[in-house]
């Protein structure tokens, strides 16, 4: 923790360089906390349903069909707000308990093999580097209704000499160390978002495609995900609402029945029609 700086020893413009780094500081922690009371307000709204469906009235609780729609949502923000603890404290945490082994991938799925290697095999002593062996991941991609595996294979190379081991590094994932390609993620997401296809249906269109992915799996790959695409999301907002007029639509759509009411929900959005014209 470093002391903080005498400001009367400080040149004018030492003070402005400081001025202006404590404003950037000020207007990240803002948006930080913009985010965790939307987060906060979401799992408030999350515990009172649960507190509805244990304790209301018989007429009152939630249908079976409902509770397994709030167990996607449940899914979904427990996934993504350990994304979030993990990119808070990246030191990894020792853990007690045995992780459970990931089941292969099947083998009937079509491979397509992409070999990383160093771009220069030759070792900082002149010698020639010699490929000993290779580690070999699986990711799992979804197109047009069928699966694919994509098998990336980075080789090793050793130098005789000075002991040398060199391999080409791990490509960048969205979910580390996860099976889904982004295509895969970028498949569930617009489903579920944008052609609204609830998670229990994606399973089964996945389990007649050949694999059987849980709809627990999906909702932590749609939570880990979100995460991962909240500097977009922060992006957007600040562009929509630095424009002079917004306009939000809201359209009514066709719910499951609840007793006798009438079963209409709605879907809004905000738009600025002078950049994003509709």
């Amino acid at each position: 923790m470093t002391s903080a700086p005498n400001l009367n020893e400080l040149t004018p413009e030492q003070l402005r360089a400081l001025a202006a780094q404590l404003l950037s500081q000020v207007d990240t922690m803002g948006k930080k906390i913009h985010r965790d009371q939307a987060v906060i307000e979401q799992l408030t709204h999350e515990i009172a349903l649960l507190k509805r469906y244990k304790f209301a009235k018989r007429s009152e609780q939630l249908s079976p069909d409902q509770i397994s729609l709030l167990d996607e949502l449940i899914d979904t923000d427990i996934a993504a707000i350990e994304a979030e603890l993990k990119a808070l404290h990246p030191a990894p945490v020792a853990q007690s308990r045995q992780q459970p082994k990931r089941a292969a991938l099947p083998a009937q799925f079509p491979r397509t093999l992409i070999h990383h290697e160093p771009d220069n095999t030759q070792c900082a002593c002149g010698c020639q580097l010699k490929r000993i062996g290779e580690d070999v991941s699986e990711k799992l991609d979804y197109t047009s209704g069928t699966f694919t595996v994509e098998r990336h294979i980075r080789g090793k190379w050793v130098c005789d000499q000075c002991e040398t081991l060199i391999q080409a590094p791990v490509t960048a994932q969205v979910i580390d160390k996860g099976i889904p390609t982004a295509g895969l993620l970028a498949h569930v997401m617009v489903a579920k978002y944008a052609d609204h296809l609830p998670l229990y249906r994606q399973e089964k269109i996945f389990g007649r495609a050949g694999l059987a992915i849980a709809r627990s799996t999906l909702a932590q790959w749609v939570g880990q995900t979100g995460v991962q695409l909240q500097p977009l999301v922060d992006a957007l907002r600040e562009a929509v609402l630095a424009q002079g007029v917004v306009h939000a639509d809201e359209t009514p759509c066709k719910c499951w029945p609840r007793a006798r009411r009438k079963p209409i929900g709605l879907m809004s959005g905000p738009t600025a029609p002078d950049r994003f014209p509709t």
